[in-house]
Parts: C-alpha cells; sequence; structure tokens
C-alpha cells in the first residue's frame, strides 16, 4: 500500500523531468523562463514565511490546560503590523511587475513588423491540419521549419480557418495564429538544434497530428537550404 501510495508523486517528479521551457534555446525563450523563475522565488519567499508564522502561531498559541480558562486582552488593531502587511506585498508585485511589464512588451505579437535588414521573414498559415512556411525567397514548405542561428525571426502569421497557436517549446511561448489577421512574432537568437513545434490551441478532430519539425542550423546552411530546389519532401 506504501508502494502504491507513493506512486503519485514519483510520476509528478517524472514528468518534472523535460519541461522543456525552463530550459529554454534562445534569448527570447530565456527570458520568459527568467520571469518563470522570478515570480516563482518571490512566491517561495512569500510561502516560507507564510509557514514560519503559521508554525510559530499554531506552538505558541495552542490550547493547553492552563490555557483553559485564559480569556485574552480584546485588541483593537496594530497600526505597524497592518501597515507591514500592505506595503510588503504591494512592494513584492511592483518588482515583479517591472521585468514582467518589460519582457511582455517588448515580446508581445505585433500587427506591424518592425522594418531591420538583418532580420529574417518567414509567412507562416496555419490551417486544418497543417503549417506552411513560406521563406523570403517564396520557397515554401509544410510542416518543416528551417531557420539560422543567432539571427531575430520574424514570423509572419495567419490561419486560413480557426484559431490556431503557433508553439515551439524550446524556443518561445504560444502565440494565437487567428484568422483574417496578419500578426507578428519574433524569436531571437535561436541555437543549432532539431526542435518540435505543435499547435497549442485545440483545433479539430486532428489537431493532435499538427505538428511540424524545426531545426536551426548555420547561416551558411540557412542560405544553402533556401538555394536548393523547392521541391522538398512535403510531410502530409
Amino acid at each position: 500500500m506504501k508502494k502504491i501510495a507513493i506512486l503519485p508523486f514519483i510520476m509528478l517528479l517524472a514528468g518534472c523531468q523535460s519541461i522543456t521551457v525552463l530550459d529554454p534555446k534562445s534569448s527570447t525563450g530565456k527570458e520568459q523562463a527568467y520571469l518563470i523563475w522570478f515570480s516563482l522565488a518571490i512566491m517561495a519567499i512569500v510561502l516560507l514565511v507564510v509557514f514560519i508564522l503559521f508554525t510559530r502561531f499554531v506552538i505558541r498559541y495552542r490550547y493547553t490546560e492552563k490555557k483553559a480558562e485564559f480569556i485574552p486582552k480584546d485588541v483593537k488593531g496594530n497600526l505597524k503590523y497592518e501597515l507591514t502587511w500592505t506595503i510588503v506585498p504591494f512592494l513584492l508585485l511592483a518588482v515583479l511587475a517591472v521585468p514582467t511589464l518589460k519582457i511582455t512588451f517588448d515580446q508581445s505579437p505585433k500587427t506591424e513588423a518592425e522594418a531591420n535588414a538583418n532580420d529574417i521573414h518567414i509567412n507562416v498559415t496555419a490551417e486544418q491540419f497543417r503549417w506552411t512556411f513560406e521563406h523570403e525567397n517564396s520557397k515554401t514548405v509544410q510542416n518543416e521549419l528551417i531557420i539560422p542561428e543567432n539571427k531575430d525571426i520574424v514570423f509572419h502569421l495567419i490561419s486560413k480557418d480557426v484559431i490556431h497557436s503557433f508553439w515551439i517549446p524550446e524556443l518561445a511561448g504560444k502565440v494565437d495564429v487567428i484568422p483574417n489577421r496578419e500578426l507578428t512574432y519574433v524569436i531571437k537568437n535561436a541555437e543549432i538544434g532539431e526542435y518540435d513545434g505543435k499547435c497549442a490551441e485545440f483545433c479539430g478532430i486532428q489537431h493532435a497530428n499538427m505538428t511540424f519539425d524545426v531545426k536551426v542550423v548555420s547561416l551558411d546552411e540557412y542560405n544553402q537550404y533556401l538555394k536548393q530546389s523547392s521541391n522538398q519532401k512535403e510531410a502530409q
């Protein structure tokens, strides 16, 4: 019975071993992971203080036979304590808000892309149930995304049918892909490697199959890839 009782905890810990969003492979993902760890640290501090105070009060004011007839003094309030538990949470929220607002504002999808000659622009079209990627030289591939390392990749996202969600967990967070409205999203300085992309918004009966392969290569390899024949093997 004891082994059965600890089984859920073992499964929970096993699932935490490969949380890719906490092991990001791009500057964009690292900023997002920083916010997760930073907010978690603040919450851990608050939780620790609460548990310490709770334990202290339980021990100090626990019921005993000596206190059976004791009637505590009526206290109207304590200005010092009241100010402390009002101001400290406000300060903690303010500290968390500064980097959160900055990173969120910088990384939020936009309706127009900022002009930068060094950026790589890729048109992304989502539809049930596939992804289509069109590079700047009009090379079009389905369900396979090749991008260069150490570049700002500007994705122009649009949907042909329902709302989808563009997500490469190891590179950046989720972005909604909306019908009849183009959004641009930037992923910066991706590291060389192979990653999994997916739709993170339920979009129909074959939603689970709406995935794509991502490969980050050197700039030279990417330029060579663009020069290759557009007659590529397309995932179905």
